[in-house]
């Protein structure tokens, strides 16, 4: 549920402030957790890549650093990145800062069209992601683009619940 409160209006503050109180406490606990451990067991290299890892991981972008610098999430050598399964919760809160402003900004078009414009990011993120699987496997796995028609199967579902009955009487 997207922060409506009984007015109907939609808080961008709100939003943001709970997703952090919900997510930030945890990352940050095992991000910490990891310190100590890297400090211990890495050999330089891989400590400044761990250390490269945490920035990334607290600006939500390790999925964009793994991006650039793994060949494969499976690989061996990915048992030496404790934050490689961030790169999920990166693109997660990639896809909350960019869509609900989409939605603030394409809102007064009316739901049809919001639906329309959804329909062709889903379209074209599909589009990408079927090319990336043959072209650019590594970075495919990694990248918002390519994973954004996942995310927005799961805003169809929201809408299709929420406004069925609206939908219905104007389509």
């Amino acid at each position: 549920q997207m922060c409506i409160r009984d007015s109907k209006r939609f808080s961008i503050l709100n939003f943001y402030e709970r997703r952090a109180r919900r997510i930030l406490p945890a990352l940050f606990f095992v991000m910490l957790l990891c310190i100590p451990f890297a400090w211990m067991w890495m050999l330089p290299d891989a400590l400044e890549n761990f250390g490269q890892s945490l920035v990334s991981t607290s600006l939500f972008s390790n999925n964009i650093l793994l991006m650039l610098t793994s060949a494969d999430y499976w690989e061996l050598k990915a048992v030496y990145k404790p934050l490689l399964h961030t790169w999920s919760l990166a693109v997660e809160e990639q896809y909350y800062i960019l869509f609900p402003v989409f939605i603030m900004l394409t809102w007064r078009l009316g739901i049809k069209w919001v639906l329309i414009l959804l329909s062709i990011v889903f379209f074209c993120s599909l589009g990408v992601a079927h090319w990336g699987a043959f072209n650019k496997p590594e970075a495919n796995f990694y990248w918002l683009p390519t994973r954004g028609w996942e995310l927005l199967i799961g805003v169809f579902a929201a809408f299709y619940i929420k406004y069925y009955t609206h939908l219905e009487s104007h389509f």
